[in-house]
């Protein structure tokens, strides 16, 4: 069958043709626009639209780098379908390496559909998501955690949605987070609209991880080939799989103390239960708080800014099953980070 244009408010993008668009979603206090980078990269053969979006949150990089080497680097001659890539949805805050939009430090990511007649948030995610998500077909928002943390990668996907589902299972993450996302959130607000959609978390802010770019990249052609959009790709399995949801033990373990923090595990470690995960100190070195594991678990997430106050945030734990455990083990024997 033969492919036909992708089309947006403005312009048009024809089968076997790639064009790179700074496409306006509002404007600054000069009245100068606010233009995001898109590239469309329209196959001659019809398939799939797939779309990559990356920087919802300004300060969070690794995916940047995901989304323009999909669109740049790889050879899309044989693409079935459609790619809209995004590397920069929040470009105020990119500006500013802020998370938020600086405009009143509004959470692009809680205001999505969005709403051409409420606030500049809503305005700038309808702009957005009317024009390069309500046409696809399917979709990977790339995130980081948040700065002074860190994640390992995967997925966070709703697995009660069965479209939803296939995208996070092609996505080949060891590690899915099972849940809707938050009102507003770019995943679930596209996935209810017919565009089934998943977040993937991968390291930190304010910074490219080339180890995680290159893991992401290979769970995006997973993707691709899960759709059809690739031929030549096959869907890939990463060894091992857990997924975590409201049946199986997990919790974030909070500073009790404030002081400076020693971590004794990265972020994708196996702890037994009671084991030490941290020690806090005072500057003096003094009156040590040991943070012991409460059950055996995988440390998704840990914190990477040694200082906390009481009630920070030290590292997310999720217990893992029995045979996901062996799994797990005789991966990291094999030399295999997670």
């Amino acid at each position: 069958m033969v492919a036909g244009a992708f089309t947006y408010d403005g312009g048009s993008v024809a089968p076997g043709e790639t064009q790179n668009i700074r496409y306006s979603v509002s404007e600054t206090y000069l009245g100068d626009p606010i233009r995001i980078p898109v590239t469309v990269v329209n196959g001659e053969r019809d398939g799939p639209t797939a779309f990559l979006s990356a920087a919802a949150h300004g300060d969070e990089l690794n995916g940047i780098e995901v989304v323009r080497e999909v669109a740049h680097d790889w050879d899309h001659t044989d693409l079935r379908g459609t790619l809209v890539c995004m590397p920069v949805l929040n470009v105020p805050g990119f500006i500013a390496q802020e998370r938020y939009l600086p405009i009143y430090d509004r959470d692009l990511n809680r205001s999505f559909p969005g709403d051409p007649d409420s606030t500049s948030a809503k305005r700038i995610a309808n702009r957005v998501f009317r024009n390069f998500i309500e046409p696809c077909d399917v979709g990977l928002d790339f995130h980081t955690s948040t700065r002074g943390r860190t994640n390992m990668l995967h997925v966070r996907a709703d697995m009660d949605d069965p479209a939803v589902a296939r995208v996070g299972n092609a996505f080949a993450s060891n590690v899915i987070i099972d849940g809707s996302g938050p009102s507003g959130s770019l995943r679930r607000e596209a996935s209810e609209s017919g565009t089934p959609t998943i977040t993937i978390e991968m390291g930190e802010a304010h910074r490219f991880q080339r180890a995680l770019i290159d893991r992401a990249l290979s769970g995006t052609l997973s993707v691709l080939a899960e759709f059809g959009l690739r031929d030549e790709a096959v869907v890939a399995w990463p060894g091992w799989r857990t997924v975590i949801d409201d049946d199986v033990e997990k919790t974030w373990l909070r500073a009790d103390t404030g002081g400076l923090v020693e971590m004794h595990h990265d972020r994708g470690a196996l702890v037994e239960a009671d084991d030490r995960i941290c020690t806090i100190t005072n500057p003096f070195k003094q009156d040590s708080d040991v943070v012991r594991a409460p059950f055996t678990g995988l440390l998704v997430g840990i914190l990477e800014n040694p200082l906390v106050y009481p009630g920070n945030p030290l590292c997310h734990l999720v217990e893992l099953d029995d045979p996901t455990r062996r799994a797990l083990e005789n991966q990291q024997a094999a030399g295999d980070r997670p």
